[in-house]
């Protein structure tokens, strides 16, 4: 808990600062972090990322996270995001022919769904940073998360007996699972009440605890998504760059579920 609770404290003092900062370093922060989200998942299923298939996953992540006009100027104005990231997913296609068949269909899905999972999720945490009055939305976002997170933790570690998905997760209960959404509540209750009036967020505050509510659960189904991964391919933690955490997907597993769903029922 010591070593969980200091490296926790230096990521925010390092992170903090880049999500207000915004701008170019905000989204090289979100590049690098979508580029480590599909070392870890390649690592997990035991391939490298410097493979072929590893190589264009980690560029088709990178083009659904960097705005195409900052970052790739040489390119066609016309040419978007998707145009692009279908280019890479037909350059993973053609392995199954330079391969003489034995590089399939099925393994070429694997780096698309890895790609367009981590891509999209770092993507739509961008855009829920977009401008500086969207700070405020993305901090709805993150808090949300970090609440869930620690309620869900704490008493479930504390009153928590019946099992949540104790084939993926067993330490996880459904009373830390409630937990976590009235943590949830509890802390965006807080937080709107200083924001609400703003003109941010113009659904209310009873429609925004609703939102938080469910967000909540996704944030849940994110982690219990992530767990069932490493479930599958055998590991503890999809990797080690975090001490006491694991890698980067074991603490972003909720955000880059929430904030695409969040971007879905037009928060940002």
């Amino acid at each position: 808990m010591k070593q969980r609770v200091i490296t926790a404290i230096v990521a925010l003092v390092i992170f903090i600062p880049i999500l207000i900062v915004g701008g170019w370093a905000i989204e090289v922060t979100a590049a690098v972090l979508a580029v480590v989200g599909v070392y870890e998942l390649f690592k997990m299923k035991g391939l490298t990322i410097g493979s072929f298939a590893g190589v264009v996953s980690a560029l088709a992540a990178l083009v659904l996270v960097l705005p195409l006009e900052n970052y790739f100027p040489f390119l066609p104005e016309s040419l978007t995001s998707s145009n692009l990231f279908y280019f890479f997913v037909m350059i993973l296609l053609t392995e199954t022919v330079f391969s003489k068949n034995s590089y399939t269909l099925d393994q070429a899905a694997f780096p698309v769904i890895v790609s367009l999972y981590v891509g999209m999720g770092f993507k739509c945490f961008l855009l829920a940073r977009g401008t500086t009055a969207d700070l405020t939305m993305l901090l709805f976002g993150l808090l949300v998360v970090w609440s869930t997170d620690i309620g869900a933790y704490m008493i479930g570690r504390k009153i928590g007996k019946n099992k949540l998905a104790p084939a993926i997760s067993p330490n996880k209960t459904l009373e830390g699972a409630f937990g976590g959404i009235l943590s949830a509540i509890v802390v965006a209750s807080i937080y709107l009440h200083f924001f609400a009036t703003e003109g941010i967020f113009n659904q209310g505050l009873p429609v925004m605890l609703l939102f938080t509510v469910f967000l909540s659960m996704v944030g849940q189904m994110g982690d219990l998504v992530e767990s069932a991964y490493k479930r599958h391919y055998g590991v503890k933690d999809s990797g080690n760059i975090l001490p006491g955490h694991g890698g980067i997907l074991d603490r972003f597993d909720s955000m880059i579920f929430v904030f695409p769903v969040m971007h879905l029922l037009g928060l940002f």
